[in-house]
């Protein structure tokens, strides 16, 4: 049997006056999710292990079925992996945000989602002006981008940007977690006030700041670590050949060490306007030629960032009609089954603009099996589900049995 797990990152949600007290999951017309939940089986799963943060990395890690307290080195590091960039003996490697910040505090995470064009400028421009024997920036997607550290202590506590919207930058700068660290600590938050002077003179920021668009008037490094050592999928769980479908590097990223060929789809932008058809088509032919594919879509969790219900329902409504239908009604025909999951990774509540650490609705669809008694797809239906409440590699386990 083949299998595709197809992912909608920050997709669950809390209950919001606007849809009458239904979350924008219950909300949105997903008639491919309730049609798999009804002849599948669902449950709720919890992603995020005590004492770890609800980020992407944490949770996708362990969807794919790894244990983040013996394999997590940092969202860096996986980024770097999908960017093809080496990580050395001796070098600590940091996501790095271009974000905008007004009178002193944290607007957005994401400089308004500049575009790849004037990211790569500014990126290009920070290695030129801060790069040294220390500090190296690569580009990478959008506000996405990483910088490489030699020396670096990864005992430091960083600020996830989008945690944080509204808040005095000054308050959530890189903090010593050990004494050890605090050198560490001290050059990153000195090259982030460089940051600060540099990019608002830059034209690129002149000319969106002329256009009434956000600035990305400083970066922000956070989640730091070395490089990691990860079983590949085939060796956890014997996947021969595998894909990973998505837009982000730390998605990629996660792929590349889980032993998944990365695909590059034309027009995947990590955003509303993603191109759904052209990820829906990949996922298909790396099914026609494997036998596993994670697919990742990034667009209701920025939705859930920018505190915007109407859109993240409406992301979630195509993430149902533009990937699930097609790669539904296509894998149906075929002689070889294909089994199908569907979930988020954590919630992005509107109302609070970042992720939670409570459990996600999962539907598991396999041609023939015994379905369970939940008729649609959503945080309080799956409650009742045959599978239950799952943990970490449980959910990988019962889809790849």
């Amino acid at each position: 049997m083949k299998h595709i797990i197809i992912l909608g990152d920050g997709m669950a949600d809390e209950p919001i006056a606007a849809f009458g007290g239904k979350t924008p999951l219950q909300a949105a017309s997903t008639p491919y999710m309730d049609l798999l939940a009804k002849n599948g089986k669902t449950g709720l799963l919890s992603t995020v292990p005590h004492g770890f943060k609800p980020g992407s990395e944490i949770a996708n890690l362990e969807v794919l079925g790894y244990d983040v307290r013996k394999s997590f080195e940092g969202r860096g590091s996986l980024e770097a992996a999908s960017m093809g960039i080496p990580i050395n003996e001796g070098e600590m490697a940091m996501r790095c945000n271009l974000i905008c910040i007004q009178d002193g505090k944290i607007k957005n995470h994401s400089a308004g989602h500049i575009s790849n064009e004037e990211a790569k400028e500014l990126v290009e421009f920070l290695q030129k002006e801060l790069g040294n024997d220390t500090f190296s920036f690569y580009n990478g997607v959008s506000y996405r981008h990483l910088l490489k550290m030699k020396g670096g202590d990864k005992r430091i506590d960083c600020t996830p940007p989008h945690d944080v919207p509204g808040t005095p930058f000054k308050d959530v700068m890189i903090k010593a977690a050990v004494p050890e660290a605090q050198e560490t600590a001290d050059k990153l938050n000195a090259i982030i006030l460089k940051s600060m002077e540099l990019l608002p003179t830059h034209p690129v920021n002149l000319k969106r700041a002329a256009e009434g668009k956000d600035m990305a008037n400083s970066i922000w490094p956070w989640s730091p670590g070395y490089k990691p050592a990860m079983q590949t999928m085939g060796e956890k769980f014997g996947i021969k050949d595998g894909t990973v479908i998505s837009a982000v590097d730390l998605i990629k990223g996660i792929g590349v060490y889980a032993g998944l060929k990365p695909v590059e789809v034309e027009g995947a932008t990590g955003l509303f306007d993603t191109n759904y058809e052209g990820k829906a088509e990949a996922a298909i032919e790396a099914l026609r030629h494997g036998d596993f594919v994670f697919l990742h879509v990034e667009a209701s969790d920025e939705a859930g960032h920018d505190g915007n219900p109407e859109l993240k329902k409406t992301t979630i409504e195509y993430l149902d009609k533009r990937i699930i239908g097609p790669v539904y009604e296509e894998v149906s025909k075929w002689e070889s089954p294909v089994a199908i999951a569907v979930l988020p990774d954590h919630p992005t509540p509107c109302a609070i603009k970042t992720h939670t650490d409570k459990p996600v609705p999962f539907l598991i669809y396999k041609p023939g099996m015994q379905a369970d008694a939940v008729q649609v797809f959503d945080e309080e239906s799956v409650k009742q589900g045959g599978y239950g409440h799952l943990y970490g590699e449980e959910f990988i386990k019962e889809f790849l049995s």
